[in-house]
């Protein structure tokens, strides 16, 4: 029963291992070897236009639901 459990952990791990050493070969090897960590001054401008994306977005969603229950008084 042990050795059961054991050959089908071995397994597993041999599955995992074989995917991992084949990671950076395949159709996204080229993308990973490419791919840094942003400057700060990259990922300061990704944050603000972020920002003003989710405010924008939460702006048009507070005015339409305004509009919904304001209007309908008038009508």
């Amino acid at each position: 029963m042990a050795d059961e459990e054991e050959s089908t952990y071995e397994e597993l791990q041999d599955e995992f291992e074989a995917k991992a050493r084949g990671f950076g070969k395949g159709k996204y090897g080229r993308i990973m070897k490419m791919a840094r960590t942003p400057s700060k001054d990259e990922y300061t401008k990704t944050v603000y236009i972020t920002a003003i994306g989710i405010i924008l977005i939460g702006a048009v969603g507070f005015a339409i639901w305004w509009l919904m229950t304001v209007l309908p008084g008038y009508f």
